[in-house]
């Protein structure tokens, strides 16, 4: 009797599963339809509703970045390609359609490109690398106290000095890489100006802005003073521009 009740508890908490699995599956043929159909606001509805139940999903960023790129909505495109690319910096076709939308920004504000060794540090401590830093951080450590126990036990020579230097600097350089990817993972630091001509101000309150900013545009997020945001642009200026002007990424 009690195996029955066992049996039937399972099965219920399986269904529930199902059930709540449901949903989210008929989510995704329904974007997927609706986009086909070249429904991109219907599309684009269903495929905001699976980002908000799985937030860590690059391919619903970089889907919703096309659906609003076929809508001409450049601020929520930009938002979610960068927001995909956040999660999945190695993701070509992101990258790509994000140059994309971003060449159809009026007056765009641009940067000097990142030099090879920025680059290079960004791909490895991207938001996608945090678990597999911290994984690689775990067997290195427990590899090396197991050798280290084996060498007392008298079962494995003793490791030399310069070895034990070596290790222990190796595990201290992933554990950088995956605290700095884990940062990265958790706040990107960056937002998207989601309105076009937004006001930067040289001063929180301010009556008279130093200029107009083109929706679509990413910038840094430097602190926050209740409604307002201090931001630094791609071309180094900061200023301060009113929070609900931006989305962060």
């Amino acid at each position: 009797m009690r195996k029955l009740q066992v049996f039937i508890i399972l099965l219920f908490a399986s269904f529930s599963l199902f059930a709540a699995d449901a949903p989210y599956s008929n989510w995704w043929q329904q974007a997927n339809n609706h986009y086909q159909k070249q429904q991109y606001d219907s599309a684009a509805a269903y495929y905001e509703k699976i980002a908000s139940q799985n937030p860590d999903d690059a391919v619903v960023y970089y889907n919703l970045g096309n659906a609003y790129y076929r809508l001409n909505a450049i601020g929520p495109a930009v938002l979610n390609y960068e927001r995909a690319l956040h999660l999945d910096p190695g993701n070509k076709q992101a990258k790509d359609n994000l140059s994309l939308t971003q060449s159809r920004i009026g007056n765009r504000i641009q940067g000097a490109e990142d030099i090879f060794f920025v680059r290079w540090w960004k791909t490895i401590t991207g938001a996608d690398k945090a678990n597999i830093w911290a994984v690689i951080s775990l067997l290195v450590f427990l590899s090396w106290i197991g050798w280290l126990i084996a060498s007392r036990l008298g079962k494995a020579r003793r490791p030399d000095v310069r070895i034990q230097i070596a290790l222990g600097t190796g595990l201290a350089l992933l554990l950088i890489f995956s605290y700095t990817a884990s940062m990265r993972r958790a706040d990107s630091g960056h937002a998207v100006i989601m309105e076009p001509d937004a006001e930067l101000m040289n001063a929180p309150r301010e009556s008279k802005y130093q200029s107009l900013l083109p929706e679509g545009t990413t910038v840094r997020i430097e602190q926050a003073e209740n409604n307002w945001v201090e931001i630094q642009l791609p071309d180094g200026r900061t200023g301060w521009i009113q929070k609900d002007k931006l989305t962060k990424i």
